[in-house]
């Protein structure tokens, strides 16, 4: 595409965008001070700011969800920037559409002028694709700015991602979309053309509803605002009716979830659901376990995190959380969707309500950790097999007491390699069924050797 140059510390010209446009795109903020948001990396003589404020922003990548503001922040950046700016989206361009890029920059640089490129969606660029700009990148050629929603770090070279500062975008606040959606009401060169009414519970359900995505409450904003529009016979427009709550539920509809299976928010969402669900906070957890549903999400990968909390996170505290969690996960895979919702929906709240303990795996790390640090010790003799021939000559079960023969079944006959007698793995909790373990384990420890 061709370049467009933009004068230092001069806004982006209002006349660039049609009063056609949409709402979102007329109201994109044009500078720094317009901004509403970020201020954890846009605070004042916070390197970023300084950078743009100085109109010599350095390669960066914006991370952050839809409607958070990376596009609008790479603009503010090139507008402030002595130099041409550049726009591509990773979707439509490839190696072609970069090296014409390069070679303007080259042109551009004979005269003394940098290049920024904007690249939206770079983490839709293939590994040679990101290679190609490498070079220009690292001699300073082109300053990078790409935006992604996807976490850079999986998605983005880490040869690429070490010429560039990383500045992670956070959603907007329910208050800060509001603050927006109230500018476009009150602007009469880029906001609505003769505002309708709108009441205040419906501007902050809106605000609330957007998820935190600036585009997506404008716009909404703006279709709500078209559904109260009324028109006499002639096509002249009348007084429009006020936007009520109703009106922004039509225009809402239902958000689509940012939520991608084999991205990092699939990560985010089952981690949450996990600590929430270790927390012992029942509704976090179901709430979480809904948004993976609703995203999609492979519900035999939910039950396999469900098997695996059962004894990581309850343990013995309720071995009966095992039986649970198992048990849905055989109901995935032999109901399946939409109704093995229902057993996976039983088996959160059961592990969210059960007592937790980790004693069965902090023990088992301990262990581990014993064998590592020392290597595998040898078993006493008389607990060695002595099932094949010439085992006898070499003592191989000689002395073993067979469990069952003594008292209560228990044997007060070391089992423990020789130098670990005194060692101890398992440290039960006094939460739910493992403190009755550890009243038994202590009565054990008494009758075995060194105990």
């Amino acid at each position: 595409m061709d370049d467009r140059l933009f004068d230092t510390g001069d806004p982006v010209p209002v006349a660039e965008v049609g009063a056609d446009a949409p709402l979102a795109v007329r109201m994109r903020p044009r500078s720094l001070d317009e901004l509403v948001g970020q201020e954890h990396v846009l605070g004042e003589g916070s390197a970023l700011r300084a950078a743009i404020e100085s109109g010599h922003p350095h390669s960066a990548i914006l991370y952050g969800p839809p409607g958070a503001g990376k596009t609008t922040l790479a603009r503010i950046a090139a507008a402030g920037a002595d130099g041409a700016f550049e726009e591509e989206s990773a979707v439509n361009a490839g190696k072609a559409e970069i090296r014409s890029v390069i070679e303007r920059a080259r042109e551009r640089r004979r005269s003394g002028r940098p290049t920024i490129l904007f690249l939206d969606e770079i983490h839709r660029f293939n590994k040679a694709q990101q290679d190609a700009l490498l070079p220009a990148v690292e001699d300073g050629l082109l300053t990078l700015i790409g935006a992604t929603t996807e976490n850079p770090y999986f998605e983005v070279n880490s040869a690429l991602l070490s010429r560039c500062q990383v500045y992670e975008l956070q959603p907007l606040s329910a208050a800060q979309v509001e603050r927006l959606l109230r500018r476009a009401l009150a602007d009469p060169e880029r906001g609505l053309a003769a505002p309708p009414p709108v009441e205040d519970a419906a501007l902050e359900m809106l605000a609330q509803r957007s998820g935190g995505d600036a585009r997506v409450a404008l716009s909404a904003l703006e279709r709500a605002a078209e559904r109260v529009v009324d028109f006499d016979r002639a096509g002249a427009r009348k007084k429009s009716a006020a936007v009520d709550v109703a009106a922004v539920e039509d225009a809402l509809q239902r958000k689509a979830l940012d939520y991608d299976r084999s991205g990092d928010r699939h990560y985010d969402f089952v981690s949450a659901w996990i600590k929430a669900t270790r927390g012992s906070d029942v509704d976090a957890s179901l709430y979480y376990l809904a948004v993976m549903l609703e995203g999609g999400e492979d519900p035999r990968f939910i039950a396999r995190r469900m098997v695996i909390l059962a004894s990581e996170d309850v343990g013995n505290a309720d071995p009966q959380a095992l039986l649970v969690a198992d048990a849905a996960a055989r109901a995935v895979d032999r109901v399946g969707l939409p109704e093995c919702a229902l057993n996976l929906a039983q088996a959160t709240v059961y592990l969210a309500l059960a007592p937790k303990s980790n004693a069965s795996y902090k023990a088992l790390g301990r262990a581990r950790g014993e064998v590592r640090d020392n290597g595998a010790r040898t078993p006493p003799d008389y607990l060695r097999d002595a099932h094949y021939p010439g085992a006898e000559k070499l003592g191989r079960g000689e002395g073993y007491r067979y469990a069952h023969d003594e008292p209560g079944a228990v044997s007060d006959q070391s089992l423990m390699p020789p130098g670990l007698e005194r060692q101890r793995f398992y440290k039960p909790t006094e939460r739910g069924f493992e403190a009755e373990l550890g009243r038994r384990l202590e009565a054990l420890r008494k009758r075995f050797s060194g105990g």
